[in-house]
């Protein structure tokens, strides 16, 4: 078993209300947000798990969606990183058979990784 991993970024604002007045994460604020898209499998006639290319071709159009918007008109959930690295696996594994995981950086020091146990039975955001 292989995987194969992919990085993308993009920036974007998001406010957690529900956290109350006083935590400051509550206020609009941004991050520039770096995420890894995991494959994982066996290798193909070609040698590949998938080709990076293919990779890009799925995720780039939701980095165009995600890039220089704001979270909280995105995601019907609270936008927090947790949340963001379920609705971007929710997004993807239509388009990437191959699709194990996704790790969302919210900040240079700060991850979350998401990778569900059963394919098919991810938590819905």
């Amino acid at each position: 078993m292989f995987t194969v991993t992919k990085d993308f970024h993009f920036e974007a604002a998001h406010s957690l209300p529900h956290l109350g007045p006083d935590h400051k994460c509550a206020r609009l604020h941004g991050h520039s947000y770096v995420f890894r898209v995991e494959c994982s499998g066996q290798t193909d006639s070609r040698g590949f798990v998938i080709d990076y290319a293919e990779i890009s071709a799925a995720v780039n159009p939701l980095v165009e969606i995600l890039d220089h918007h704001n979270l909280n008109e995105i995601m019907s959930s609270h936008t927090t990183a947790e949340n963001l690295a379920v609705w971007i696996h929710s997004q993807l594994m239509t388009s990437l058979p191959t699709l194990s995981g996704i790790i969302v950086f919210e900040t240079a020091s700060t991850s979350v990784i998401y990778r569900p146990v059963v394919k098919g039975q991810e938590v819905s955001v």
